[in-house]
């Protein structure tokens, strides 16, 4: 059940996500240029995304590995269906983490220039 509604939790997201654009929230390349700065500052432990980051490389690594290949091979339609909701829920993460992170950087901003 809690796997079923992370999935739809990111699933709402990347619809939210790509519909905020068009509603005034941050386009997508807003989003994807503020993808190194999140690594940056995960990285440096300033900002609080350490996991997800972990679990979004992990899913990319996930999609690319080449021992993702052995379902596809196998079990053709589903193996290849494994790496559409990966791929979805990839997505649906990025946009929310990336503008999870826009807002931290805007009020941290707002904070230091008080």
């Amino acid at each position: 059940m809690a796997k079923t509604l992370k999935r739809t939790a990111a699933f709402t997201a990347l619809a939210r996500s790509l519909m905020s654009g068009a509603r005034g929230g941050p386009s997508l390349s807003t989003r994807l240029a503020a993808l190194p700065r999140m690594l940056k500052a995960t990285a440096k432990g300033q900002y609080d995304g350490g996991v997800r980051v972990a679990m979004m490389a992990a899913a990319t690594a996930y999609v690319v590995s080449p021992i993702d290949l052995v379902p596809e091979a196998f079990l053709f339609v589903l193996g290849l269906a494994d790496d559409a909701v990966m791929i979805t829920w990839l997505a649906g993460t990025v946009l929310a983490e990336t503008e999870r992170f826009l807002e931290w950087e805007k009020e941290r901003d707002r904070v230091v220039v008080i």
